[in-house]
């Protein structure tokens, strides 16, 4: 059963199939491409690659895998910017901006000690969201999630200077994936 809302917002933004001759990733259905699916085993059509089958791939991969549920359980808004961002570009790549910000925003070690960029989350990451959290409160959510959404769009960008066909997408990239808004 579908429950977990963060995949089910992510799944309703990948929407359904797509095989775009500009996409790198050959066909995609939602938003697992042909790759993914085939590593977990399916072997059929792509264009009848289940929701359900979707949901497990993202759930377990781009969820638990990476901790994004240790992230839900401090910020529910930067979890599903998290797995969002993961379920795009992989999941190491917005971990890796979350660790760099919270270094950046520590004020020289100040609030709390730096951390080690590298992508995992594990104690040190939480215990400096949570005490970057409790120094800055909701103010300080929202500016890491405009933070989080500044390096997205950044990388974007360079994305679409450094191959031209990328210039197909990087208009709905910014428009569906940079935003604000959690589910």
């Amino acid at each position: 059963m579908s429950v977990n809302p963060v995949i089910n917002a992510v799944l309703e933004k990948e929407g359904n199939y797509v095989n775009h001759p500009n996409d790198s990733g050959g066909a995609t259905r939602w938003g697992i491409t042909e790759k993914t699916a085939r590593d977990f085993g399916y072997s059929g059509d792509m264009k009848n690659f289940s929701r359900e089958d979707a949901y497990t791939i993202l759930e377990k991969n781009y969820w638990y895998l990476p901790g994004f549920n240790k992230i839900d359980k401090i910020s529910p808004a930067l979890a599903y910017e998290l797995c969002d961002t993961g379920t795009n570009m992989g999941p190491v790549v917005g971990i890796k901006w979350l660790q760099r910000w919270l270094n950046a925003y520590n004020n020289q070690g100040a609030y709390y000690p730096d951390i080690i960029v590298d992508g995992n989350i594990g104690p040190a990451t939480l215990n400096a969201l949570n005490a970057f959290l409790l120094k800055r409160g909701k103010e300080g959510e929202g500016v890491m999630l405009l933070s989080l959404n500044c390096s997205q769009g950044q990388h974007y960008l360079e994305l679409a200077e450094s191959r031209v066909k990328n210039e197909s997408f990087i208009y709905g990239w910014m428009k569906e994936r940079v935003s604000l808004a959690a589910p």
